[in-house]
């Protein structure tokens, strides 16, 4: 609801965006954005394509930040004058108008206010995404499926590249594990909320006598490790698997055994690698995926040390976090935020701004020990 005072409202809703700006440092993003123009101006820049893709994807990310910003200042200046002319002509469709623009503002400052809580030591970074079938069967791997294809779509919703590395499928239907990255910055603090069991209440499209099934799917976000980042892997501690790449229907995708599958033995992490040509490139690609894992696991292990040390109760990165009900009545309700929609199709066709948004602040209060 809008406040009596418009003009009040606006006023601080003007002032969220300054400290925004304060936050965020405006000006260094600028510079950054300048030095990035000239590292994408540089004529010999695509001869390393995977730099390139860096240099350009965090250009592109950075403007849409600035220009996100700059645009929210000059919709408030607007959302000023059309109060005046409501007021002033006695309109009261301009003023229900100017009412419609005062709460969309609301929603957006409050949705880039979210941003400047991504503070955390590998917030900034790319994120390494894997789905895992649990209990129920086919439709456990058709529930896998779909949630691939949730964050697929929200992605691509937002203009961010992904990259599948490895997708392993079921028999019949669906998939049984997949893994693959959302490159764009600040992806794992965005994502990071996600990691947990998702749960899928349904009539099973699979049971000829229309029962429903509940089937359960595992997620895990990790950051993409980066040339600064310590993590050593002994290759006595590697067991190293080759095997041909396949479709759905156990369809052959490469004709060589090119795929390949990489177990950690010393913390039973398992990866694996299908989408790159060469056994080489596979496997190198693996490699970084578990650096990813194994410094996520070190993050969790430093975590918990400190949680102990203050007193405080842990929580299990195994636990359901989300339950999607599509019978006998229809809603998408987190456990830990009480975020709900009505609409489970929109949110599996990728709309999960509301429910990121809300994973963050509840994140963020439960770092801050107001949830211990």
């Amino acid at each position: 609801m809008a406040l009596n005072d418009p003009a009040e409202e606006i006023n601080e809703l003007t002032g969220t965006l300054n400290s925004i700006q304060d936050v965020l440092d405006l000006d260094a993003v600028r510079k950054q954005i300048e030095e990035l123009e000239d590292q994408a101006a540089a004529p010999d820049l695509w001869n390393d394509q995977e730099r390139a893709q860096k240099v350009t994807s965090k250009l592109s990310y950075l403007q849409g930040e600035v220009n996100r910003i700059e645009t929210l200042g000059q919709r408030l200046e607007d959302l000023s004058v059309l109060y005046e002319l409501a007021e002033a002509e006695d309109d009261p469709d301009t003023r229900e108008e100017a009412d419609r623009e005062l709460a969309a503002l609301r929603g957006d400052i409050g949705a880039l206010e979210v941003r400047t809580l991504l503070s955390g030591e590998y917030d900034a970074r790319e994120a390494v995404v894997t789905i895992q079938s649990q209990a129920g069967g086919v439709d456990a791997a058709d529930w896998a499926q779909m949630l691939q294809r949730m964050y697929i779509r929200w992605a691509e919703r937002k203009g961010y590249p992904t990259e599948i590395y490895e997708t392993s499928y079921a028999e019949e239907a669906g998939i049984k594990s997949t893994t693959f990255t959302v490159k764009a910055p600040y992806a794992y603090g965005t994502l990071r909320g996600e990691h947990g069991t998702h749960r899928l209440v349904r009539i099973s499209p699979f049971d000829n006598q229309g029962r429903r099934q509940t089937s359960f799917a595992g997620v895990d976000v990790v950051p993409v490790v980066e040339t600064t980042d310590h993590i050593d892997i002994n290759e006595d501690d590697l067991r190293v698997d080759v095997y041909r790449s396949s479709g759905p229907g156990g369809q052959g995708v490469n004709t060589t055994d090119s795929a390949v599958r990489l177990t950690h033995l010393p913390t039973g992490i398992v990866v694996s690698c299908q989408n790159e040509r060469s056994q080489l490139q596979n496997k190198a690609t693996a490699m970084a995926v578990l650096q990813s894992k194994l410094l996520e696991r070190k993050r969790q292990e430093e975590a918990a040390a400190l949680s102990e040390i203050r007193g405080e109760a842990t929580t299990s990165w195994g636990t359901q976090i989300r339950n999607y009900v599509l019978h006998p009545y229809q809603i998408v309700k987190d456990l830990r935020t009480g975020t709900e929609a009505g609409n489970p199709s929109a949110v599996l066709d990728g709309d999960l701004d509301e429910f990121i948004e809300a994973e963050i602040r509840w994140t963020r209060r439960q770092e801050a020990g107001e949830g211990a």
